[in-house]
């Protein structure tokens, strides 16, 4: 029988999973999940919780034409853990669905509840010359 819930509503039962756990590790981990789906949208799930929880002001997840999976934050310039290349084309497919964007370029507000609160993140996805960037940009 197919699972008949909406990616959103998976991606705030993994924010709610994995809220009390260091989303950063739990992120480094993502790219050994055999899913690739499933690791997507808890690596969806992580990026929201660590970008609340240091007051991030966006979190960039790129994927180049080579395939490689950069994951960039800005608070600091750093980099942080990529959910790997399957995992990470899988993250910018699930926004795309999520958020209805089917273009080389789209943003759209995001309401996501967390625990017993909620937070409105804005995507945006942006495709160029083999290149995709989702950046997923948290409230002051």
């Amino acid at each position: 029988m197919k699972d008949k819930r909406s990616l959103h509503l998976k991606v705030q039962e993994m924010c709610d999973c994995f809220a009390t756990t260091d989303p950063l590790k739990e992120m480094s981990e993502v790219k050994d999940d055999a899913d690739k789906l499933e690791a997507a949208l808890k690596w969806i799930g992580l990026a929201a919780l660590h970008g609340v929880n240091f007051n991030a002001k966006k979190v960039s997840i790129t994927k180049a034409k080579d395939g490689t999976v950069k994951v960039t934050a800005k608070y600091r310039e750093a980099e942080l853990p990529s959910p790997g290349p399957e995992a990470g084309h899988k993250v910018i497919e699930v926004v795309r669905e999520i958020a209805h964007i089917e273009g080389e370029k789209g943003e759209l507000p995001l309401a996501l509840g967390i625990r017993d609160s909620s937070v409105e993140l804005n995507l945006k996805v942006k495709s160029e010359e083999g290149e995709e960037k989702l950046t997923i940009e948290f409230p002051e």
